[in-house]
Protein backbone atom coordinates (compact mmCIF):
# COMPACT_ATOMS: atom_id res chain seq x y z
CA UNK A 1 0.00 0.00 0.00
CA UNK A 2 1.55 3.47 -0.54
CA UNK A 3 1.07 6.06 1.88
CA UNK A 4 1.63 9.11 0.35
CA UNK A 5 2.00 11.29 -2.97
CA UNK A 6 5.82 11.31 -3.07
CA UNK A 7 7.65 10.12 -6.10
CA UNK A 8 10.68 9.65 -4.42
CA UNK A 9 13.00 10.61 -1.51
CA UNK A 10 16.17 11.77 -0.71
CA UNK A 11 17.70 11.42 2.58
CA UNK A 12 20.74 13.69 4.03
CA UNK A 13 23.51 13.03 6.37
CA UNK A 14 24.58 16.67 7.02
CA UNK A 15 27.79 18.06 8.36
CA UNK A 16 28.46 21.52 10.47
CA UNK A 17 31.97 21.69 9.66
CA UNK A 18 34.19 24.01 8.47
CA UNK A 19 32.18 26.51 6.31
CA UNK A 20 29.13 27.26 4.08
CA UNK A 21 31.48 27.09 0.48
CA UNK A 22 33.85 23.91 1.69
CA UNK A 23 33.48 20.86 0.46
CA UNK A 24 32.67 18.05 3.02
CA UNK A 25 33.29 14.47 3.26
CA UNK A 26 30.75 14.16 5.65
CA UNK A 27 27.65 15.32 3.57
CA UNK A 28 26.26 13.23 2.04
CA UNK A 29 22.84 12.41 -0.43
CA UNK A 30 21.44 9.28 -1.05
CA UNK A 31 18.29 9.35 -3.48
CA UNK A 32 15.40 6.57 -3.95
CA UNK A 33 12.87 6.28 -6.86
CA UNK A 34 11.10 3.41 -9.03
CA UNK A 35 12.02 0.06 -7.65
CA UNK A 36 16.10 0.39 -7.29
CA UNK A 37 17.93 1.04 -3.88
CA UNK A 38 18.89 4.21 -2.66
CA UNK A 39 21.66 5.24 -4.87
CA UNK A 40 24.25 8.21 -4.19
CA UNK A 41 24.25 11.51 -5.48
CA UNK A 42 27.20 13.75 -6.07
CA UNK A 43 27.82 17.34 -7.10
CA UNK A 44 28.08 17.65 -10.71
CA UNK A 45 29.90 17.77 -12.68
CA UNK A 46 32.84 16.69 -10.84
CA UNK A 47 31.11 13.67 -9.37
CA UNK A 48 34.29 13.11 -7.57
CA UNK A 49 34.14 16.13 -5.54
CA UNK A 50 32.34 16.16 -1.92
CA UNK A 51 28.90 18.34 -1.44
CA UNK A 52 29.14 21.33 -0.05
CA UNK A 53 26.21 22.81 2.11
CA UNK A 54 25.58 25.87 -0.57
CA UNK A 55 25.72 23.43 -3.35
CA UNK A 56 23.32 20.98 -1.56
CA UNK A 57 20.88 24.00 -0.92
CA UNK A 58 21.07 25.05 -4.73
CA UNK A 59 20.62 21.54 -5.28
CA UNK A 60 17.56 20.81 -3.39
CA UNK A 61 16.11 23.69 -4.90
CA UNK A 62 16.28 22.82 -8.52
CA UNK A 63 15.25 19.16 -7.70
CA UNK A 64 11.88 20.69 -5.71
CA UNK A 65 11.37 22.66 -8.60
CA UNK A 66 10.73 20.60 -11.14
CA UNK A 67 7.35 19.24 -9.81
CA UNK A 68 7.85 15.71 -8.97
CA UNK A 69 6.86 15.47 -4.98
CA UNK A 70 9.95 14.33 -2.90
CA UNK A 71 10.33 13.51 0.82
CA UNK A 72 13.44 14.79 1.78
CA UNK A 73 14.73 13.30 5.48
CA UNK A 74 17.83 15.70 7.14
CA UNK A 75 19.71 14.56 9.97
CA UNK A 76 19.11 18.25 11.45
CA UNK A 77 17.66 19.33 13.96
CA UNK A 78 14.40 22.25 12.56
CA UNK A 79 14.14 23.97 16.20
CA UNK A 80 14.88 24.61 19.42
CA UNK A 81 13.78 23.34 22.57
CA UNK A 82 10.93 25.39 24.44
CA UNK A 83 13.42 27.01 27.01
CA UNK A 84 15.10 28.56 24.24
CA UNK A 85 11.74 30.58 23.46
CA UNK A 86 11.49 31.09 26.82
CA UNK A 87 15.25 32.46 27.71
CA UNK A 88 15.44 34.78 24.02
CA UNK A 89 11.56 35.94 25.05
CA UNK A 90 10.58 34.93 21.61
CA UNK A 91 6.91 34.12 20.39
CA UNK A 92 5.90 30.74 20.64
CA UNK A 93 5.85 30.62 16.63
CA UNK A 94 7.87 28.93 14.72
CA UNK A 95 8.64 30.93 11.67
CA UNK A 96 9.46 33.96 13.50
CA UNK A 97 12.34 31.62 15.29
CA UNK A 98 13.70 30.64 12.24
CA UNK A 99 13.74 34.22 11.27
CA UNK A 100 15.26 35.28 14.12
CA UNK A 101 18.06 32.48 14.70
CA UNK A 102 19.55 33.60 10.79
CA UNK A 103 19.93 37.01 11.87
CA UNK A 104 22.06 36.27 14.50
CA UNK A 105 23.57 33.19 13.03
CA UNK A 106 25.42 34.15 10.22
CA UNK A 107 26.45 30.64 9.77
CA UNK A 108 25.25 30.55 5.69
CA UNK A 109 27.77 33.88 4.60
CA UNK A 110 31.36 33.17 3.19
CA UNK A 111 34.09 32.07 5.17
CA UNK A 112 31.74 32.19 8.37
CA UNK A 113 32.28 29.01 10.78
CA UNK A 114 29.85 28.06 13.49
CA UNK A 115 32.91 28.46 15.98
CA UNK A 116 33.10 31.68 14.55
CA UNK A 117 29.50 32.75 15.38
CA UNK A 118 30.12 30.76 18.61
CA UNK A 119 32.77 33.07 19.83
CA UNK A 120 31.22 36.27 18.68
CA UNK A 121 33.89 36.88 15.85
CA UNK A 122 31.05 37.21 13.47
CA UNK A 123 27.01 37.74 13.82
CA UNK A 124 25.28 37.99 17.50
CA UNK A 125 25.43 34.41 17.99
CA UNK A 126 26.47 35.17 21.86
CA UNK A 127 22.86 36.97 22.29
CA UNK A 128 20.75 33.46 20.89
CA UNK A 129 22.89 31.01 23.26
CA UNK A 130 21.67 27.72 24.48
CA UNK A 131 21.86 25.04 27.38
CA UNK A 132 23.35 21.58 26.64
CA UNK A 133 20.78 20.77 29.62
CA UNK A 134 18.18 21.74 27.02
CA UNK A 135 16.43 19.18 25.19
CA UNK A 136 13.30 19.15 22.74
CA UNK A 137 10.79 16.20 23.74
CA UNK A 138 11.47 14.32 20.63
CA UNK A 139 15.33 14.25 21.78
CA UNK A 140 13.88 12.54 24.82
CA UNK A 141 11.70 10.56 22.91
CA UNK A 142 14.61 9.27 21.09
CA UNK A 143 17.74 9.47 23.09
CA UNK A 144 18.67 12.32 20.58
CA UNK A 145 21.55 14.65 22.17
CA UNK A 146 20.66 18.79 22.76
CA UNK A 147 21.03 20.68 19.77
CA UNK A 148 23.31 22.77 22.17
CA UNK A 149 25.40 19.99 22.92
CA UNK A 150 28.68 21.06 20.91
CA UNK A 151 31.77 19.43 20.56
CA UNK A 152 31.13 15.91 21.34
CA UNK A 153 31.14 12.37 19.34
CA UNK A 154 27.81 12.42 18.01
CA UNK A 155 26.90 16.17 18.50
CA UNK A 156 24.00 17.20 15.92
CA UNK A 157 24.52 20.79 17.37
CA UNK A 158 26.72 21.96 14.74
CA UNK A 159 25.03 20.35 11.80
CA UNK A 160 22.27 22.36 13.45
CA UNK A 161 23.79 25.56 13.93
CA UNK A 162 24.77 25.71 10.44
CA UNK A 163 21.79 24.12 8.43
CA UNK A 164 19.18 26.32 10.04
CA UNK A 165 20.10 29.19 6.99
CA UNK A 166 19.96 26.59 4.34
CA UNK A 167 16.69 25.08 5.72
CA UNK A 168 15.00 29.22 5.46
CA UNK A 169 17.18 29.10 2.00
CA UNK A 170 15.32 26.39 0.36
CA UNK A 171 12.09 27.52 1.95
CA UNK A 172 11.99 30.75 0.83
CA UNK A 173 13.27 29.73 -2.66
CA UNK A 174 10.52 27.24 -2.98
CA UNK A 175 7.68 29.30 -1.32
CA UNK A 176 4.34 26.96 -1.70
CA UNK A 177 5.95 24.25 -3.78
CA UNK A 178 7.85 22.74 0.13
CA UNK A 179 6.26 22.02 2.99
CA UNK A 180 8.01 21.91 6.01
CA UNK A 181 7.11 19.01 8.49
CA UNK A 182 5.45 19.56 10.50
CA UNK A 183 5.76 23.06 11.30
CA UNK A 184 3.96 23.85 8.15
CA UNK A 185 1.34 21.38 8.79
CA UNK A 186 0.78 18.25 10.21
CA UNK A 187 -0.67 17.11 6.36
CA UNK A 188 1.21 17.64 3.73
CA UNK A 189 -0.66 18.46 0.54
CA UNK A 190 -0.84 16.21 -2.47
CA UNK A 191 1.82 17.30 -5.06
CA UNK A 192 4.17 19.23 -2.50
CA UNK A 193 7.76 18.50 -1.41
CA UNK A 194 8.66 17.96 1.90
CA UNK A 195 11.15 18.28 4.07
CA UNK A 196 11.17 16.95 7.38
CA UNK A 197 13.59 15.75 10.48
CA UNK A 198 15.48 12.16 10.67
CA UNK A 199 17.34 10.60 12.80
CA UNK A 200 19.62 7.80 11.29
CA UNK A 201 20.46 6.01 14.68
CA UNK A 202 17.00 4.56 14.69
CA UNK A 203 17.12 2.72 11.57
CA UNK A 204 20.80 2.26 11.23
CA UNK A 205 21.28 -1.52 12.20
CA UNK A 206 18.31 -2.52 10.02
CA UNK A 207 20.55 -2.26 7.42
CA UNK A 208 24.15 -4.19 6.47
CA UNK A 209 26.81 -1.25 5.57
CA UNK A 210 27.67 -2.71 2.60
CA UNK A 211 31.10 -1.24 2.41
CA UNK A 212 30.22 2.26 2.59
CA UNK A 213 31.47 4.83 5.16
CA UNK A 214 29.34 6.09 8.05
CA UNK A 215 28.14 9.13 6.22
CA UNK A 216 27.13 7.39 3.47
CA UNK A 217 25.07 4.81 5.26
CA UNK A 218 23.51 7.27 7.50
CA UNK A 219 22.23 9.08 3.92
CA UNK A 220 21.23 5.41 2.52
CA UNK A 221 20.06 4.30 5.40
CA UNK A 222 17.15 7.55 5.76
CA UNK A 223 16.55 7.45 2.20
CA UNK A 224 16.41 3.51 2.33
CA UNK A 225 13.80 3.59 5.32
CA UNK A 226 11.73 6.43 4.15
CA UNK A 227 11.22 4.58 0.88
CA UNK A 228 10.37 2.00 2.73
CA UNK A 229 7.86 3.64 5.30
CA UNK A 230 6.19 4.77 2.45
CA UNK A 231 5.84 1.91 0.54
CA UNK A 232 4.93 -0.31 3.51
CA UNK A 233 2.31 2.39 5.07
CA UNK A 234 4.22 3.15 7.65
CA UNK A 235 4.21 6.24 6.92
CA UNK A 236 1.26 7.76 7.55
CA UNK A 237 1.40 6.73 10.33
CA UNK A 238 4.73 8.75 10.77
CA UNK A 239 3.10 12.10 9.88
CA UNK A 240 0.05 11.94 11.82
CA UNK A 241 0.05 14.59 15.18
CA UNK A 242 0.45 12.93 18.19
CA UNK A 243 -2.84 12.13 20.06
CA UNK A 244 -2.16 14.18 23.16
CA UNK A 245 -2.53 17.53 22.34
CA UNK A 246 -0.08 18.89 24.48
CA UNK A 247 2.71 16.88 23.20
CA UNK A 248 1.16 18.26 19.50
CA UNK A 249 1.41 21.57 20.40
CA UNK A 250 5.25 21.51 21.70
CA UNK A 251 5.77 19.04 18.59
CA UNK A 252 4.72 21.95 16.10
CA UNK A 253 7.07 24.36 17.97
CA UNK A 254 10.60 22.65 19.10
CA UNK A 255 9.94 19.76 16.05
CA UNK A 256 9.51 16.02 15.61
CA UNK A 257 12.04 13.08 14.33
CA UNK A 258 10.02 11.28 11.92
CA UNK A 259 9.63 8.21 12.66
CA UNK A 260 9.80 8.77 16.25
Amino acid sequence: MSCSPFARVIGIDYSGAATADDPLPGLRVYLADNNAPPHEVRPMPNQRRHWTRRALAHWLVAQLSDGLPTLVGIDHAFSFPLAYFQAHGLPLRWHVFLEDFCAHWLTDAPGVRVDDVRRGRVGNGTARQGDARWRRLTDQRTGAKSVFHFDVTGSVAKSTHAGLPWLRFVRVQLGARVHVWPFDGWHVPSGVSALAEVYPSLWRDQFPSEGRTPDQHDAFVVAARLWQAMHSGELCAWLAPPRDPQVRALAALEGWILGA
